[in-house]
């Protein structure tokens, strides 16, 4: 026996979504945790590899330019010898760190919920 399909009383969202166009500008793996790093002031490309350890040059390179795209993330080409890039938030970018603490926060109290510092 099936059960009867109920209808959704949440109100439809907006068109456009916004949420659609949050999570699009921080889609793709390791984007949030580019963002987070780069809360703390402007990094070099081989800080963010020492700072985010399990991504692979080459995700984050591509993270690092979807994110410029989008206008999250500023490059700016420092005049050294040789030359060096530093990553920075754009305004955009800075937009969405309390979100990023907000998913932070009931994180730790999820896992909290699960038992703790249990293995996952």
């Amino acid at each position: 026996m099936s059960l009867k399909v109920r209808k959704s009383r949440a109100m439809p969202p907006p068109a456009p979504c916004e949420l659609t166009e949050c999570m699009a500008i921080i889609a793709g793996a390791w984007a949030p945790n580019v963002i987070w790093q780069l809360r703390a002031g402007p990094r070099r490309f081989s800080e963010l590899r020492v700072d985010i350890p399990p991504v692979s040059a080459k995700i984050l390179s591509q993270r690092l330019k979807e994110l410029e795209q989008r206008g999250v993330v500023s490059r700016t080409v420092q005049p050294t010898s040789p030359p060096s890039v530093d990553y920075a938030l754009t305004p955009l970018g800075a937009e969405l760190i309390p979100a990023l603490i907000a998913i932070v926060e009931v994180g730790h109290r999820l896992k909290g919920a699960r038992g703790g510092d249990q293995a996952t």
